[in-house]
This record gives structure tokens, C-alpha cells and sequence, in this order.
């Protein structure tokens, strides 16, 4: 699974992350993973 930047949208691979938490093109250090199933939570 790969990660998305916060900033410029692109994909950053696992190994790149793993040495250092930043987006390889841009240098941003906000990066998420995507969720394939929206979770729903019922609230009380």
C-alpha cells in the first residue's frame, strides 16, 4: 500500500518512508495512508 502526500497528492512508497517520514518530492512531513472502506461509527 502506498502513501500520499498531504500537499502535492503524490504517492510515496513504504521503503522511502521508512528511512525518513517525508515526501520525496516535495519535503512535506504530513502523509496518510488511503482508506479503501469508509468506516462508519454510531454515536451515542
Amino acid at each position: 500500500m502506498a502513501y500520499k502526500c498531504f500537499f502535492c497528492g503524490k504517492e510515496n512508497r513504504p521503503e522511502n518512508i521508512k528511512k525518513k517520514v517525508r515526501c520525496i518530492y516535495c519535503g512535506s512531513k504530513i502523509i496518510f495512508k488511503e482508506r479503501t472502506t469508509t468506516t462508519r461509527v454510531r454515536a451515542r
